[in-house]
């Protein structure tokens, strides 16, 4: 498993777990946060942003071109921003912490 924390926009640290090979979008959806991932992953929206802590920044892959040109569409965007729906978990980013942007917005129905 790979350990995950996500702080939110109200300053909450959320622990989460995951998979090798399981997108940060799904388990941050499976802790109950409000990543909304409106084009289910197809990198076809924003709405999955998460601002990467710099410390683990450039331990991931780099972004591709079409992830880039989403992230230019996302509110609050940083230079460390990725979107959580391409951000594939593996042993190696065991401890990774990332935070929600204030700009999220859940339009999910629950």
């Amino acid at each position: 498993m790979v350990r995950v924390t996500f702080l939110t926009a109200d300053g909450r640290s959320v622990a989460a777990e995951g998979e090798a090979g399981q997108a940060l979008l799904e388990v941050g959806q499976n802790a109950g946060l409000p990543l909304e991932g409106t084009c289910e992953g197809q990198m076809a929206c924003s709405t999955c942003h998460v601002i990467v802590s710099p410390e683990w920044f450039d331990r991931l892959p780099d972004a591709s071109d079409d992830e880039e040109d989403m992230l230019d569409l996302a509110a609050g965007v940083t230079r460390t921003s990725r979107l959580s729906c391409q951000v594939l978990l593996e042993a190696g980013l065991d401890g990774l912490e990332v935070r929600l942007p204030a700009e999220a917005r859940d339009m999910q129905p629950r």
